[in-house]
């Protein structure tokens, strides 16, 4: 195992294939190493609100024998500060590198979980609150989900491809934009797009016109404004909602029906179909998908774990 600084992005991992394959033997005896973690503090921090990455770390700092503290920022803490040189007059209590820094003092390694406020896309892109916990904090940071990246969901993702790909070809991976009722973060999205170019696979990601990601994550990929076109003989389609990069934040018009249907998936190689939940249910995917043995996102709900675990053992 290799010793991580910190956990944001898949550049953090020195090796991917061989981090996938120890979380394989993770997997296979969860339980076995059940005081790595003994004496030792994670802090979960919780700006935002979460069920599987809440509980899926908490699982795995059991499965270690490491003490956890949750901080519900905002609710179980001061309201945080985010700006510097601000003059805190208003209804910030404490400035985000003072809880870093208290925080370190605590813990040995820090997690921490933010959305954009799709208020300014330059502070959002430069992911302001996770960089913030990583330049003033002292101990090593975990992103639980940031304004541009989901690392932990997007390194499960490819270990429930890998243990669902044996045949001796490179898999044809479909990302697909999906309705939403609300505008919603790209970070899933652009951390899936990052992580599926270190896999072999070939990767396309379609969308409605408007619906652009940033090319920073898109770059090489194939792109195209046509679903039916890139659902074509797919093996495993990742389905998400996005709100447009280009117009930030914004939901244009869309035409056309982008809702995942059994009729869609005949086009397919009978593919597996993925999403990081919550999903809404007929918006999104229909029930008649999300019920039938095409679906991998109780798999990928339960890999959540595994690759929480390799994280903190990596980390530690």
């Amino acid at each position: 195992m290799a010793k991580l600084q910190k956990f944001t992005c898949v550049d953090d991992v020195p090796n991917l294939e061989q981090a996938l394959q120890e979380c394989i033997d993770i997997k296979n005896n969860p339980l076995g190493t059940p005081n790595f973690g003994k004496n030792k503090t994670v802090g979960l921090v919780f700006l935002n609100p979460s069920l599987r990455t809440r509980i899926s770390m908490q699982k795995a700092c059991q499965n270690l024998g490491l003490n956890y503290i949750i901080i519900n920022a905002g609710q179980d803490a001061w309201t945080w500060e985010l700006h510097d040189g601000a003059v805190m007059d208003g209804t910030t209590v404490e400035h985000i590198k003072d809880a870093a820094k208290v925080l370190s003092e605590y813990c040995d390694v820090i997690a921490i979980r933010c959305f954009p406020a799709f208020k300014d896309k330059e502070e959002d892109t430069q992911d302001k609150v996770l960089n913030q916990f990583i330049e003033h904090a002292t101990v090593p940071i975990i992103s639980l989900e940031s304004a541009t990246r989901h690392p932990l969901q997007s390194f499960t993702d490819m270990l429930t491809i890998k243990e669902n790909w044996k045949e001796n070809r490179k898999p044809k991976v479909v990302l697909t934009w999906a309705p939403h009722v609300k505008s919603i973060a790209h970070s899933v999205a652009n951390s899936f797009c990052e992580w599926v170019k270190e896999i072999d696979a070939d990767v396309t990601v379609t969308f409605p016109e408007g619906y652009d990601l940033d090319t920073e994550y898109t770059d090489g990929l194939t792109i195209t404004n046509d679903q039916d076109e890139a659902l074509k003989d797919a093996d495993f389609i990742y389905v998400k909602n996005w709100s447009s990069f280009s117009d930030y934040g914004a939901t244009p018009e869309v035409k056309g029906d982008w809702l995942l249907t059994l009729e869609k998936l005949k086009q397919t190689n009978n593919a597996k179909v993925m999403h990081c939940l919550p999903v809404r249910r007929n918006v999104e995917i229909s029930d008649e998908v999300l019920d039938s043995e095409n679906a991998l996102v109780y798999q990928q709900a339960g890999n959540r774990l595994i690759t929480a675990q390799w994280v903190l053992k990596n980390i530690l």
